[in-house]
């Protein structure tokens, strides 16, 4: 059965703690094998999850790309780390994709898509995204020249996904899943408040809808919609709990969504459980629990493809 490779943030850890790593999740069996342990000193100590852990998940090349929130790194598919490369205007990353020779990276804290050249193995791409309201604006920058974007954190940018018909991306606080055609922003999908991970996917939208504690699709054809809950925490269960503020952390928090197949999704919430769910029936087919530590999220979650 499928193997997922899931990333960790712990929100709220104390220095000397583990900072959250990287998981490989046997379905099959229902298992999790902890691959990397981020732990470092070289650490943002400011609220909610900031720098602590590790983000989203990309393959290129046969090398593993997982973002930190001011670093991009390599690794090999044995996690060999490969290098890393950082970027003035790359901050508080959440969500990276690759389309063709390019690696994309959500650069929340400047409110931007960011690119990678895989080829070059530097960032030559910038694109800020600004909002008047409900109209939206796209700016190209040189993410390696001075007068880029101000870090302001508008639109709180964590999701971007690519295909043929051009670059989706979105955010808590976009309104909807926006396009970008190559010349312009516009509104793809409206989508409620404080949503992650949303993408296409087949005639409509999927994403996380995580101040409500669902996984939702949105279809074209209103029949095919379809809302599941996040797994249940058993309160009495957890650990991690009173040790620091729990405003920075709560159970049933919904992040990382990646698509098995036309008819299987799999998405994560906290403390770090990724449930699998099956869209033709509606059902939960089944969930894995990585860890009972409130403070422990999953972030990005994808496929393994070797």
């Amino acid at each position: 059965m499928t193997t997922l490779i899931a990333t960790s943030v712990v929100r709220g850890s104390q220095q000397g703690d583990s900072h959250g790593g990287v998981y490989l999740v046997d379905l099959g069996v229902q298992s999790a094998t902890q691959v990397l342990d981020w732990n470092t000193l070289d650490i943002d100590w400011q609220g909610r999850g900031w720098d602590r852990g590790l983000r989203g998940i990309a393959f290129a090349r046969d090398r593993v790309y997982i973002a930190a929130s001011d670093e991009l790194y390599a690794y090999s598919p044995d996690f060999r780390c490969l290098g890393s490369w950082k970027n003035p205007y790359l901050k508080h990353c959440h969500e990276i994709t690759v389309w063709r020779d390019h690696l994309f990276l959500t650069s929340t804290g400047f409110d931007s898509i960011l690119g990678f050249n895989l080829e070059k193995e530097v960032f030559d791409w910038g694109l800020h995204i600004d909002t008047d309201g409900m109209q939206f604006q796209a700016r190209g920058y040189d993410p390696i020249a001075e007068g880029g974007p101000l870090m302001l954190n508008k639109l709180h940018l964590n999701s971007v996904v690519c295909n043929q018909g051009g670059m989706y991306f979105a955010g808590l606080k976009t309104g909807g899943l926006l396009h970008f055609n190559g010349r312009q922003v516009a509104m793809s999908a409206t989508l409620p408040a404080g949503t992650h991970n949303a993408q296409p996917f087949a005639d409509g939208v999927l994403f996380n809808d995580t101040r409500a504690d669902k996984v939702r699709f949105a279809s074209r054809d209103q029949e095919k919609d379809r809302v599941f809950s996040v797994p249940d925490v058993d309160e009495s269960k957890l650990t991690g709990t009173g040790l620091d503020d729990m405003a920075l952390a709560r159970p049933g928090f919904g992040r990382g969504l990646c698509v098995i197949s036309e008819t299987l999704i799999a998405a994560g919430s906290s403390p770090s459980t990724i449930a699998l769910y099956d869209l033709p029936s509606g059902e939960t087919a089944l969930s894995v629990q990585l860890s009972s530590d409130i403070r422990n999220a999953i972030h990005g979650l994808e496929v393994w493809p070797y």
